[in-house]
């Protein structure tokens, strides 16, 4: 698919400053969209939604298909009359790091208030009659995954065990009459799930068509692999290797290279790919369609993987002693256009990338990536600075996995900054925005800048190190990050550099 020359800014949800503690899809949101839109851009790039694990991490979600609740807002519930205002008193404020232990102790038990008084009041109150159609024809529309997870979601909160594959026998293997009284004994609490997955998709969608209408477009994120402890691989353990006792046979992870000599071991399991090929790939048919209906643009996460995977023993503890296993490559894709028609994907190929990932890309047609971090390390990373992009390129000067680009500076050893300085000009102690700026005057269809190198943060904002498993996605933007002079900047520069344009046009 074709982009028209764009820009815009890399800020997840939760980064967001919003009241309660965590940034969510309330008023902070609606704010940062007239933000975006007084600075001329046209994208905002979120991280994956779904309900988060242990770690928090986005990347690491119990569903491919669900939001996750704690970013619903409560104001908003509030305004729908689904939970009085007073409720929602003293919640913690705005802007500062998510606590995430808090924000789940307190917001979690006025989310389940909040469905409850709507399932309770919805049939009989005429100001929620409309919602309550809705709410019936969501659960009707969304059938295929709402209901496992919405019991997936219950069972893992009651039964404690930190994951499915420690619940009793009868419910790990999904043994109908133990579904049958699970689900009986705990109609209540589901149907407080599925209401607030509804009360997610509301909220998500009227933040679309905020965002819609000052022509700006979403782009999201869908990471390849699922998390061993998530509702997809409990509901389709066919589809994943697995061994008999529902346990990985092999996880998924990157090798051993110049920043880790044992590799990353992801844990997630890997696809049965000749399965899902015999079933014409419905699974992930499924799952594009969705992130498609939740976004304009999806970004493929680890897009090399769908071309080959290391695939780990699950029997070791490092990545070391993994093997390159052939992916589903191009009748993936195939089968995804013959059902979907044209898809607005790009391609996060960063990393070791061979030559069949990158005829892959480009038999497909999709953008690739690069980051300007990457490029002054030595020769070989030229290809990460502007002078050597393509059009068919989406540019970053970071990611959510990299440190901020004043933190990088600041960390930088004496060589990589006087390459930085001699590819941009002598920056002093201000590196940031003339990096933008070389990533916005090239030639890559689209530039995106995370939120923390526009405000110019240091390492202290960082949104992720990879491999530290504590620590990580809880920063958030202050009630005061997006100024009016700080839009005139942004937007005088995409004025200059031509990408005042809608990347879909």
């Amino acid at each position: 698919m074709v982009f028209h020359r764009s820009s815009g800014v890399l800020l997840h949800v939760t980064s967001l400053p919003s009241y309660g503690g965590i940034g969510d899809l309330g008023p902070a949101a609606i704010e940062f969209v007239a933000f975006l839109a007084a600075a001329r851009q046209h994208i905002w790039q979120v991280l994956p939604l779904g309900p988060t694990g242990y770690g928090n991490s986005p990347y690491a979600a119990t569903s491919a298909f669900a939001g996750n609740p704690l970013l619903i807002s409560l104001e908003f519930l509030s305004d729908w009359g689904w939970i009085e205002g007073s409720r929602i008193a003293g919640l913690p404020g705005r802007g500062e790091p998510v606590d995430f232990i808090e924000v789940e102790e307190r917001k979690h038990p006025l989310l389940f208030e909040a469905a409850g008084n709507f399932l309770d009041r919805g049939p009989r109150d005429s100001k929620l009659a409309n919602q309550w159609q809705r709410f019936e024809e969501f659960c009707r529309v969304e059938a295929a995954w709402l209901a496992d997870y919405a019991l997936y979601a219950v069972l893992r909160r009651q039964l404690g065990t930190g994951a499915w594959t420690e619940w009793p026998e009868p419910l790990r293997r999904r043994q109908p009459e133990a579904l049958a009284q699970a689900t009986e004994q705990n109609h209540r609490a589901i149907a407080q799930e599925q209401a607030l997955q509804f009360a997610f998709s509301l909220q998500w969608n009227q933040l679309r068509e905020a965002a819609a209408q000052k022509g700006i477009r979403i782009l999201g994120d869908v990471a390849i692999f699922v998390n061993m402890d998530s509702a997809d691989v409990w509901v389709h353990p066919d589809i994943f290797e697995l061994d008999e006792n529902l346990r990985p046979l092999r996880v998924a992870g990157v090798p051993p290279d110049y920043f880790s000599p044992t590799g990353q071991r992801w844990g997630n399991p890997l696809y049965r790919w000749d399965v899902l090929a015999r079933r014409g790939f419905d699974w992930w048919i499924g799952r594009i369609r969705h992130a498609c209906s939740l976004y304009d643009i999806v970004r493929l996460d680890h897009f090399r993987g769908f071309e080959a995977y290391w695939a780990i023993p699950a029997t070791e503890e490092t990545a070391a002693h993994g093997e390159w296993i052939k992916g589903p490559g191009l009748a993936l894709f195939r089968a995804l256009q013959a059902a979907l028609g044209p898809l607005p994907l790009i391609a996060e190929d960063l990393g070791m990338i061979t030559a069949d990932v990158d005829a892959l890309r480009k038999e497909l047609g999709l953008p690739g990536m690069k980051v300007v971090q990457f490029g002054f390390g030595n020769i070989g990373a030229h290809i990460h600075l502007p002078h050597r992009y393509t059009p068919d390129t989406v540019a970053y000067t970071g990611t959510h996995d990299n440190n901020t680009t004043l933190g990088w500076w600041q960390a930088a050893g004496k060589e990589e900054r006087r390459a930085i300085e001699a590819y941009v000009k002598p920056v002093g102690k201000q590196p940031v925005w003339p990096l933008i700026w070389a990533i916005e005057a090239s030639v890559a269809q689209m530039a995106v800048v995370p939120a923390q190198d526009l405000l110019e943060l240091g390492a202290e904002s960082r949104m992720n190190t990879p491999a530290r498993a504590e620590g990580n996605w809880s920063w958030r933007a202050s009630e005061t990050s997006w100024s009016p002079e700080l839009a005139a900047r942004l937007a005088a520069l995409a004025e200059a550099t031509d990408r005042d344009n809608d990347p879909l046009g």
